[in-house]
């Protein structure tokens, strides 16, 4: 399942995580490549254990913990400390695939990535090139979305960065371990999540039918969850 998470950052969060990352420490972005990415990956990255990378990323955290889109379609179990990386002049990412588990340096974090997330820093107008290119069984989609808005797909699935040819795309990067490991048993329980929500609105939480539905998901989920 690929879903936007629209307005995951506010103008007021957008801004002063871009002062932090703008004023941060950039370096080499295979900083943090397993040997397949090194191949492809030509970027930069704001240094993993900076400063900077970490308050920006506790912003980006503290979103991510009250959107509710976020957490009804990822079941998060672990995320990722946030990264950040910056792409121009002709930089790219070629086609690859996640690593399978995500260590944190100098730390005893392991996180399974079941989940990918890019979270756009900058306008799309303010640069050129630069899409997210996500491959599956139905094709490959280019995704570019408004700063501030967030792109969550499989990390298993095959994916790009086209080259960015004027401007810099600016952005966060991160993975999530979720409760549900399967993505078809994720995308089934979150399409039954919406499904209530949306009956619910309607016909009122105390709904026999909407009490009975919510006592499905819970029992799949319970069936389901890992944590």
């Amino acid at each position: 399942m690929m879903l936007a998470i629209p307005d995951l950052l506010d103008s007021g969060q957008l801004d002063e995580v871009r002062h932090i990352v703008d004023a941060g420490e950039w370096v080499d972005g295979n900083e943090t490549s397993g040997h397949q990415s090194a191949l492809a990956k030509k970027n930069m990255q704001l240094a993993e254990n900076s400063d900077a990378a970490r308050r920006a990323g506790a912003i980006v955290l503290d979103a991510l913990g009250k959107s509710p889109l976020f957490i009804a379609a990822a079941l998060p179990l672990k995320v990722f400390p946030p990264l950040f990386n910056r792409y121009q002049g002709g930089e790219r990412f070629g086609t690859h695939v996640d690593n399978a588990v995500r260590l944190k340096r100098g730390s005893d974090l392991k996180v399974r990535s079941d989940l990918s997330a890019t979270l756009f820093l900058a306008d799309p107008d303010s640069y050129e090139g630069g899409e997210l290119v996500v491959e599956d069984n139905l094709g490959a989609h280019k995704v570019k979305l408004p700063a501030g808005h967030m792109i969550l797909y499989p990390a298993s699935s095959l994916h790009r960065v086209e080259p960015v040819t004027s401007g810099a795309r600016v952005a966060s990067f991160f993975w999530i371990q979720s409760m549900v490991r399967d993505d078809g048993a994720r995308t089934l329980l979150f399409d039954l999540d919406r499904s209530i929500q949306a009956i619910a609105a309607d016909r009122g939480q105390d709904d026999p039918a909407i009490i009975q539905l919510t006592g499905v998901y819970h029992n799949l989920l319970r069936r389901w969850a890992d944590c």
